[in-house]
C-alpha cells in the first residue's frame, strides 16, 4: 500500500432530536450533506476519523451517529469531545466498523487515537494513563509513521476564549511527541475552523465542523460565516502527507 487515505469529520453535535437546531444550523442535516458532499472520497478511503463532539450533551444522538457512519464499510475511528458521553458514546459504537481505542495500523502508518476528556469541562487534558498508553503506542511502532489523534487542541489558536478551553497540559503532551521522531502529524476537532502549522516537523492540523464554524483570532465567542467542511488525507508510504479542507458550496449547505 503506497499511500492511505483518511477522511477527518469533526464535532457533529447531533441531537436525538432530527429537527433541533444548534448555532444556527441543523447539525444532523448538515452531517447529512458534508458525507454526501465526500461521497466519492468514502468509497475510495481507508479509514474516517471523527474527532471528537459526535453529539451535543444528548446521547440520543449517537443512533443516528451509528446509522450514518456504518454504511460505508470503512473504519471509522472515533475519539470523545467534551460534549460526549464516554460510556453511553462507548455502548453506542460497540464493534466494527467503528474503533474507540486503537491505535490503528493501516499500511506504513499508526494512527493513536487519544481521550482528552475532563468531565463537567469544556477543556481537555491527558491522563497519565492516556499519555502512558500514547509513549507505549508509538514505542511499539517505532517502524511506522504515526499520526495522532485527539479532541482538543494542542497548541495555542490565538483565540482567547477558545485557548482557555485548550489541553491543559500539553507541554506533558509534546514531551512524549519530542520523544518519538515518526510522528509526522497532530489532529484534533474542537475548535470549529480550518488550522495548518508546523512544529519540529510535525504536521499541526485542525479541521472545521460539520456543523457550524468560529471565527479565528477572536477573543469572543463569535460565529463565522463558514460553511461545514471536512478534510482529506493522503498518507504516503515515505511519511510525507497531502491535506485541505473541502468546505461545503454555498449551495450544498442551503440544499
Amino acid at each position: 500500500m503506497s499511500a492511505i487515505r483518511v477522511i477527518q469529520f469533526t464535532d457533529p453535535h447531533l441531537f436525538g432530536d432530527t429537527t433541533a437546531s444548534l448555532r444556527g444550523v441543523n447539525p444532523f442535516e448538515t452531517l447529512e450533506r458534508s458525507l454526501s458532499d465526500a461521497s466519492g472520497h468514502l468509497a475510495t478511503c481507508d479509514a474516517i476519523l471523527v474527532t471528537g463532539d459526535l453529539v451535543q450533551d444528548d446521547a440520543g444522538g449517537y443512533e443516528h451517529f451509528r446509522r450514518l457512519f456504518a454504511r460505508f464499510g470503512k473504519p471509522v475511528l472515533c475519539i470523545p469531545g467534551n460534549h460526549d458521553f464516554v460510556p453511553q458514546m462507548r455502548a453506542a459504537l460497540g464493534g466494527r466498523p467503528f474503533e474507540l481505542d486503537g491505535p490503528a495500523d493501516i499500511g506504513a502508518w499508526r494512527i493513536v487515537l487519544l481521550d482528552s476528556v475532563v468531565a463537567n469541562q469544556a477543556g481537555g487534558s491527558l491522563s497519565v494513563e492516556m499519555l502512558t498508553k500514547l509513549d507505549e503506542e508509538l514505542g511499539r511502532a517505532r517502524q511506522r509513521h504515526a499520526m495522532v489523534c485527539l479532541h482538543h487542541h494542542p497548541v495555542a489558536m490565538h483565540s482567547r476564549w477558545l485557548d482557555n478551553v485548550g489541553l491543559a497540559n500539553a507541554n506533558e503532551f509534546w514531551s512524549v511527541i519530542d520523544s518519538h521522531p515518526q510522528v509526522k502529524a497532530v489532529v484534533w476537532g474542537h475548535v470549529h475552523q480550518n488550522f495548518e502549522g508546523i512544529r519540529r516537523g510535525v504536521r499541526l492540523l485542525a479541521t472545521p465542523s460539520t456543523c457550524a464554524q468560529f471565527q479565528p483570532r477572536s477573543d469572543q465567542f463569535v460565529i463565522d460565516n463558514q460553511p461545514p467542511a471536512y478534510r482529506l488525507l493522503t498518507l504516503h508510504s515515505n511519511g510525507a502527507i497531502d491535506t485541505g479542507v473541502h468546505f461545503l458550496t454555498a449551495a450544498e449547505s442551503a440544499a
